[in-house]
């Protein structure tokens, strides 16, 4: 097999997604969990990228934590997987612009990713997101292993028979 045809092998091979499914998933329920619990100090953390008008600061701080969670977990148990990947793959596009958007008007904030109180935004952290993003189109476009939407419609093709 030549080098092109190994690599796409290993690309589509269904454990790599199992394993990019469940980190990016874990990601993304860890990124949840501070922001659920204080959501004030996230809300000021949305308001410091001055991206998100006054009204919906705090809308914006009480729903994208809930729909981090629920994503991770559909995705970190492989149902609804197409789903659960094009959420937080949109959910990645929409903070990696911001997090650009923010360096290039040298506004010295931390990311808000994971807790309130972080090192300030870097190129780093825009690359590690847009990596996370490459990621989560390799769930999106290939099936992984263990995923339960699969096996769920072969059990009900098994009792309809």
């Amino acid at each position: 097999m030549k080098w092109p045809g190994r690599l796409k092998a290993l690309i589509t091979h269904p454990i790599l997604g199992l394993l990019l499914r469940v980190y990016v998933g874990g990601v993304f329920i860890y990124a949840s969990m501070y922001k659920i619990n204080y959501p004030g100090e996230f809300a000021e953390t949305i308001a410091s990228y001055q991206l998100v008008p006054y009204w919906g600061v705090n809308l914006m701080a009480l729903i994208m934590p809930w729909a981090e969670l629920v994503s991770g977990i559909l995705m970190v148990l492989g149902v609804r997987t197409k789903s659960a990947a094009a959420a937080i793959g949109g959910m990645l596009v929409m903070f990696s612009l911001a997090i650009l958007i923010t360096l290039l008007r040298g506004i010295p904030i931390g990311c808000g990713c994971f807790t309130s109180v972080e090192d300030p935004l870097g190129w780093g952290t825009f690359w590690r997101d847009l990596l996370w993003l490459g990621m989560t189109l390799q769930v999106y476009f290939f099936p992984s292993a263990l995923q339960l939407e699969g096996r769920l419609i072969e059990s009900l093709r098994e009792v309809e028979a």
